[in-house]
């Protein structure tokens, strides 16, 4: 199940339950040591060099205990515990060039700002440029607010504990916490509830999407229509399309201006392709629709629009909106129990809250909420770093995969096909957080697998990887072979 996001008072509350249940926290830290050493591992090759920076208290102690299970690793730790003293050890190993550093000065109890002796530490480390894993928090960020105590560690990881700390989270922390990773179970007792803002494990998706019938047919699985694609802007109806055929449904069409219509049916094979005409009736034999990719030409006619806001208001089908035609959307009731999503970026949804991009950036649980009002409680996908997915009322739910790589033109029309690709199946229309927390979750996961692989990638390459990650074992894992 996903894990909650909680501030430090909860953090220290479940710690105390646990060991008030019996729970130690000599067996918590042999646990924590195991599992940072499991991403070290993940994080060097046979031979590397780690070096460990091990503070005073238990952040020290969990690293410390990482040791044993750096296997086929050169190891060496630095306790530090007077900084000024240790200035010169640290040169030494930086001077080595450690493959990885390993974090572990400072954990979330840090509530001061650091005096200069531990800055001039923290700065030192930085400098060096080396990968660092971070143990539960970045040493001097402080994991409630998310600013810094003066200097932080700029980690490439953090692997935090138990659940993500509200501070890690927030837009001030992005460049010292790096890619946010969580590991669940370190021996606690069952989590506690938080403030209905979750972040989405791995393990979520263990049994999603669901086996198909035997006996099942292309009617089993919807048809899905994209309106998309105009003069300069035919690649995202495209890729939109490729992405929907990732998830399957049974059938796709491509609807698309007249001046677009020969490069998109030139491209797609299994996709029917027809150009918009303004007789067009929706939802027809559509199971869901999807429009926006690529509707940026100034000459876009004019029913088009009508149409969508017709569309919006009126269909009981699943209606996704992505790319330009947020702008047209209005803000009308919509049919009772009608499924609405919309995938705005962060001047997407400033635009729609009439507010500015680092409004939203402050707090993006907060901007879906709005944004959801605005449109009568519809789903709402605020995409960028940890996409986060929710509406006005209920769960709202932060997404930790992908990397800085997604940030190509296409990537967002692959996850609007990827996602109404999903939508359009009836048997996933029953659970459709679910269905759209595993596209925003896969799109993520697919790129961080091509990272691992291929650094160079393209968005057409993950158009060919998009679906390919499977949780087996607890574990992610990757098709090797993408066709």
């Amino acid at each position: 199940m996903p894990s909650p996001i909680i501030t430090v008072a909860q953090m220290r509350a479940w710690e105390q339950a646990s060991w008030a249940a019996g729970q130690t926290e000599a067996a918590v830290i042999r646990r924590v040591g195991e599992l940072v050493a499991r991403r070290a591992l993940r994080l060097t090759r046979s031979g590397d060099f780690i070096a460990v920076l091990a503070g005073k208290g238990h952040n020290g102690d969990d690293a410390r205990a990482a040791r044993e299970h750096l296997t086929d690793r050169r190891v060496e730790v630095l306790d530090v515990r007077d900084p000024a003293a240790a200035l010169a050890p640290l040169d030494a190993l930086l001077a080595a060039r450690p493959a990885l550093v390993i974090d572990g000065l400072f954990g979330i109890g840090l509530d001061r700002p650091l005096d200069a002796d531990w800055s001039a530490l923290i700065s030192r480390l930085n400098d060096a440029h080396r990968r660092v894993l971070a143990v539960d928090v970045p040493s001097g960020l402080s994991a409630e607010t998310g600013e810094p105590q003066g200097a932080a560690v700029r980690a490439d990881v953090t692997l935090t504990l138990g659940a993500p700390k509200h501070g890690l989270l927030q837009a001030a922390a992005w460049p010292f916490v790096g890619r946010l990773e969580v590991a669940p179970d370190i021996g606690l007792a069952p989590a506690p509830p938080g403030d209905d803002v979750w972040w989405t494990l791995p393990e979520d998706f263990a049994d999603f999407p669901p086996t198909r019938p035997v006996a099942s047919h292309k009617g089993t699985f919807g048809h899905l229509a994209i309106v998309a694609g105009s003069l300069g802007y035919h690649g995202a109806a495209v890729l939109a399309a490729r992405g929907a055929q990732r998830a399957r449904p049974g059938l796709i069409t491509v609807i698309t201006t007249e001046g677009a219509y020969y490069p998109v049916a030139g491209q797609l094979q299994a996709v029917m392709v027809r150009p918009w005409t303004n007789d067009l009736k929706f939802p027809g034999d559509y199971s869901a629709v999807l429009v926006g990719p690529g509707l940026a030409a100034p000459d876009l006619p004019a029913e088009m629009k009508a149409g969508l806001r017709r569309l919006w208001r009126d269909t009981s089908v699943p209606v996704v909106v992505d790319a330009s035609a947020l702008d047209w959307l209005p803000m009308d009731a919509v049919p009772r129990h009608a499924l609405r999503v919309i995938t705005p970026h962060p001047g997407e949804a400033a635009r729609l809250m009439k507010a500015s991009v680092p409004h939203v950036q402050a707090n993006r649980p907060n901007a879906v909420r709005t944004v959801s009002a605005h449109f009568g409680n519809t789903w709402v996908v605020l995409k960028g770093h940890q996409t986060v997915v929710g509406r006005a009322t209920g769960p709202v739910f932060v997404n930790g995969s992908g990397n800085p790589h997604l940030a190509q033109g296409g990537s967002g029309d692959l996850l609007s096909g990827y996602l109404s690709g999903l939508l359009a199946q009836p048997a996933l229309q029953a659970d459709p957080l679910t269905a759209i927390r595993y596209a925003v979750w896969q799109h993520g996961a697919a790129a961080d697998a091509l990272d691992e692989r291929q650094p160079n990638w393209v968005i057409e390459d993950l158009a060919r990887a998009l679906g390919g990650v499977r949780i087996m074992d607890g574990r992610e894992e990757a098709r090797s072979e993408q066709p």
